[in-house]
């Protein structure tokens, strides 16, 4: 009988709604990999941080037992973590010190974990699934909104042989900035200026007003992906192959060409940075969709109940959710882009982070007008504390790099 696939599906998560993805997709994921040409084992490593959103650790055992007779299921404790640091320091030359830069909680050292015990666990490949997002496609129809389901699974496992990484595609709430009304011309100047000065390799300002002036903040999925059309690989752009944390999918069998994923401290950018060493790694664009329910404003999606109108992210919120959510991302990405410029551009980094400045003092003034409950007067503050860590910084990212290369031997 031929040897079965052994996959990992891992989630890094400080949210119970892991359970609610794993209650309602499991039976999905076992019907992706029924008539798939070759058997398929799932195993899923739930790696939760106690610590993220204070959340009691008794929430994220809330699986229902039929989940387990379909799929294996396997928590990543903080005490698992503890245990497999001391392993490491007592069987290999890599210091308490340096495991503590790899392995952990966190952006970063969450998916290094995972990723670590998933190939010690000799799973073939491990496909990275976000815990607010649902495999399905919103496609914008003639005034409705066409719903269809995507086979996540199958679809990686259709590429991920023949590459390094595979990559899907997302729709729905991608980024976590909430509607802004740029029909004056004060308040487009304004939040454009803003967006260039936390703008990354996934956030620009062209992307954020096509979607802001035309669907209201929403990214609608192309029919012909959603249907499965066509693969790509995706070359160097800049100084990366760019790629997001989610429908992720690694080749834990080319082990040599996956790079170890690294934040400055407290920062964002795992992925970002990830996916500046993979110049030498096979990336595939694979035609696959996950929602992304940034604001966790349709967890009812995973219920079958698909709303025909997806609202505006506002900021007038009853509860400030959104407002919350845009400036802890914002802290997030203005604390990581230091380093991203300085791997970039390194001969004219002094002039280029001035310019970034420059902009954010012009433009927070007015932001703050419109997201009253938080001083983003902050992101200043953070600017100049990063950019003074910059060379730290880099010397942490290609040193978890080397540690991630001693490890693998």
């Amino acid at each position: 009988m031929e040897k079965a696939i052994e996959l990992g599906i891992g989630f890094v998560t400080g949210r119970a709604n892991v359970c609610k993805i794993v209650n309602n997709y499991f039976k999905d994921m076992v019907r992706q990999i029924k008539n798939f040409e070759r058997p398929v084992n799932i195993t899923l490593f739930i790696l939760y941080d106690l610590s993220y959103m204070g959340e009691e650790r008794i929430n994220f055992y809330k699986i229902i037992p039929e989940a387990y007779k379909y799929v294996n299921i396997k928590f990543i404790t903080p005490e698992d973590i503890e245990e497999e640091k001391k392993r490491i320091i007592a069987k290999t030359n890599i210091t308490h010190e340096e495991i503590n830069l790899f392995l952990g909680n966190g952006h970063a050292k969450g998916r290094n974990t995972l990723m670590h015990f998933a190939y010690r666990d000799n799973m073939d490949y491990l496909l990275f699934w976000d815990d607010d997002e649902y495999p399905i496609a919103n496609i914008k129809g003639n005034n409705q909104i066409i719903w269809k389901k995507q086979n996540n699974i199958s679809t990686h496992l259709k590429y991920i042989n023949n590459s390094d990484i595979t990559i899907g595609y997302h729709c729905g709430y991608i980024s976590p900035i909430p509607y802004i009304d740029l029909k004056s011309e004060e308040n487009e100047a304004n939040f454009k200026k803003f967006i260039e000065s936390i703008s990354n390799d996934i956030i620009s300002w062209d992307s954020i007003e096509n979607k802001m002036k035309n669907d209201n903040g929403v990214t609608y999925a192309d029919p012909d992906i959603a249907e499965g059309k066509s693969a790509y690989e995706i070359n160097m752009e800049g100084e990366g192959k760019w790629v997001a944390g989610s429908t992720l999918c690694i080749n834990l069998q080319h082990i040599d060409k996956i790079p170890a994923f690294y934040n400055p401290a407290n920062a964002r950018g795992e992925d970002t940075f990830f996916s500046t060493k993979l110049e030498k790694t096979k990336v595939l664009k694979v035609p696959v969709y996950h929602f992304h329910d940034g604001f966790l404003m349709y967890t009812d999606i995973m219920l079958s109940k698909y709303p025909q109108v997806l609202k505006k992210a506002e900021v007038d919120n009853s509860k400030n959710l959104v407002e919350k959510r845009f400036f802890d991302a914002s802290i997030g990405w203005i604390r990581y882009k230091p380093l991203l410029m300085y791997i970039s551009d390194k001969l004219n980094y002094k002039e280029n982070i001035e310019i970034v400045y420059n902009k954010l003092k012009y433009s927070i003034p007015k932001i703050n007008k419109i997201f009253e409950h938080y001083d983003f007067t902050k992101l200043l503050d953070e600017l100049v504390k990063y950019s003074n860590n910059v060379e730290k910084d880099y010397n942490e990212y290609l040193k978890t790099n080397e540690i991630w290369n001693r490890l693998k031997n």
